[in-house]
């Protein structure tokens, strides 16, 4: 694997602040959260950034599937306070059972 830039390294750094925010408040709002994660491609950064909003059970996450937008909009503004500026809020954001190894 490659070195990341400093402006990688900076771009990552933003990213992991929103989606830790994101995470703490899903823990303190949502039932059956088990944690947050991402993947981004630098090259085609932001619009690659992806971030994924792992679940316990299904039950758990068919409750809080008709909240995902209110939870893309805050991810959008979270990462527009980092200055990161998104043009599809729905493409960056998904609930999950999924961890990161699958």
């Amino acid at each position: 694997m490659k070195k990341l830039s400093k402006v990688q390294i900076k771009q990552q750094t933003a990213v992991m602040a929103a989606v830790t925010k994101l995470e703490e408040k899903a823990f303190s709002e949502l039932t059956g959260v088990k944690q947050a994660w991402f993947s981004m491609d630098y090259d085609a950064f932001p619009g690659s950034l992806l971030v994924r909003l792992q679940f316990e059970t299904e039950p758990d996450l068919n409750v809080c599937e008709p909240e995902l937008l209110a939870w893309q909009k805050y991810l959008a503004g979270l990462l527009f306070k980092k200055g990161i500026l998104i043009k599809d809020m729905r493409r960056h954001l998904v609930f999950t059972l999924a961890d990161p190894q699958d």
